[in-house]
């Protein structure tokens, strides 16, 4: 029997909501640019959710963690080939998302036999100065865009507005210190996970776009509380280090969490 173009448009459309109805269950990811560097910021239970992928490069995402895992790792594999091939200061999120990454999931997203990638992912990329960082964010449909000072995936993209209305005004008088930047995002995390959790409910109304800060403050602690732990990792501007990626102890960020516990 053929398949049509009227059965591969309805392919599409019954993939966009099964890989849609996934993404819900993902913990929000936060990317800020701040007056040191580049910032990852997300909550999670058990699997690690932020990696490096190179020098000056790194990631999160939410989806599927196989998929996001093969991700990761053909990032990592192309970044070094490009590094080796050419020069490291060639490995740019922009090649590896253009020329690697977006190609890949645009050709499983658009195979109607092929398992869809349960995936929506940040790369950064830390620039010489701040106006010179690059935050892409990627989609499970292999297409993505350029965010300037700052990035979010979430399960939804209402959540996703919600928590980019926060931070704008965190931001807006330019890139901010890292323990501002670190209580932005943790706030934006709660807002966006109080509006999933919202839109989960029958009952959900949205008619008020405001945001309580005593019902955000709960989700977080909430959440908190039953066992999630925040994950934050850094690309560090000025560092004597060699490697600038370091992931964020719990004693850097003791003084975040402790108004909600």
């Amino acid at each position: 029997m053929p398949y049509s173009p009227y059965d591969w448009n309805e392919s599409i459309q019954q993939r966009n909501e099964y890989i849609e109805d996934r993404l819900k269950d993902g913990s929000p990811v936060v990317a800020l640019t701040y007056d040191g560097g580049l910032l990852l910021f997300t909550m999670r239970q058990t699997q690690r959710k932020i990696y490096e992928v190179y020098d000056r490069l790194m990631m999160s995402a939410i989806g599927n963690h196989s998929d996001i895992e093969q991700i990761r790792v053909g990032a990592i594999d192309a970044a070094h080939v490009e590094g080796f091939q050419r020069s490291p200061d060639d490995v740019s999120v922009q090649r590896l998302v253009s020329f690697r990454i977006s190609p890949a999931i645009k050709k499983v997203y658009s195979d109607p036999f092929a398992q869809p990638v349960v995936f929506r992912g940040i790369f950064a990329e830390l620039g010489k100065t701040v106006d010179r960082d690059v935050l892409m964010v990627v989609s499970y449909d292999g297409e993505f865009s350029n965010s300037p000072g700052m990035a979010i995936v979430a399960g939804t993209a209402y959540a996703e507005d919600r928590m980019r209305s926060h931070l704008k005004t965190e931001t807006e008088t330019g890139a901010p210190a890292v323990a501002v930047a670190l209580r932005a995002s943790l706030y934006a995390w709660g807002i966006g996970m109080k509006h999933l959790e919202r839109e989960d409910r029958a009952d959900a109304d949205y008619s008020d776009a405001s945001e309580d800060s005593t019902d955000v403050s709960s989700a977080i602690s909430k959440h908190l509380a039953d066992g999630w732990v925040p994950e934050v990792a850094v690309l560090e501007r000025n560092t004597s280090r060699e490697n600038r990626f370091r992931v964020l102890s719990e004693r850097d960020l003791a003084e975040t969490i402790a108004k909600y516990k």
